[in-house]
This record gives structure tokens, C-alpha cells and sequence, in this order.
């Protein structure tokens, strides 16, 4: 009398905890969410600095010389390049 009952109280449980809108994939849900906060955090970050590198390439000269020596090597007309093979160091 007892076992139909139970029976269709276990299998709602089961349908409960593991079925596609159970406890564990709410669970797993969440745990993707906290994640996926994670992330946009960081490249809303990594867009507010390159948002304020877009502004410093279009208005600041100084910036752009710095980006062109460092990252192509350019040197003005004028100026001489000295360049020192690197110290060894000895004990």
C-alpha cells in the first residue's frame, strides 16, 4: 500500500535533484554565471584601456612617437643610436 506512494515520491525526488531543470543543473547554471561575470568584469577593463589608448593615439603625439620607438625602432633624423653588447657578468 506503501509502495506506490513512495514509488512516485522517489521518482519525482530523482526528476527533482538530477532532471534538466534539477538542483544540479541549477547548481552547474550558477557556477557558469559567476564565470561568465567573471569574464565580462575583466574585458570591460581591458576595453575602458583600450578606449583610453584609441583617445591618446588620436590627440596625444608624445604617446604615438613613444609607441613608434618602442614597438618599430624609429629614430628621428637627427639623433644617433648607441648600442652596448650586453655586460657578462662575472663571479
Amino acid at each position: 500500500m506503501y509502495l506506490i506512494p513512495a514509488g512516485c515520491l522517489a521518482f519525482i525526488l530523482f526528476f527533482t535533484v538530477f532532471g534538466d531543470k534539477g538542483l544540479l543543473r541549477i547548481f552547474e547554471l550558477q557556477q557558469d554565471k559567476a564565470k561568465i561575470e567573471t569574464h565580462l568584469a575583466e574585458y570591460k577593463t581591458e576595453n575602458e584601456k583600450l578606449k583610453y589608448e584609441i583617445v591618446a593615439l588620436k590627440s596625444d603625439r608624445r604617446y604615438l612617437e613613444s609607441i613608434a620607438r618602442k614597438d618599430f625602432g624609429l629614430v628621428r633624423s637627427n639623433e644617433v643610436i648607441y648600442q652596448f653588447p650586453p655586460a657578462d657578468k662575472q663571479p
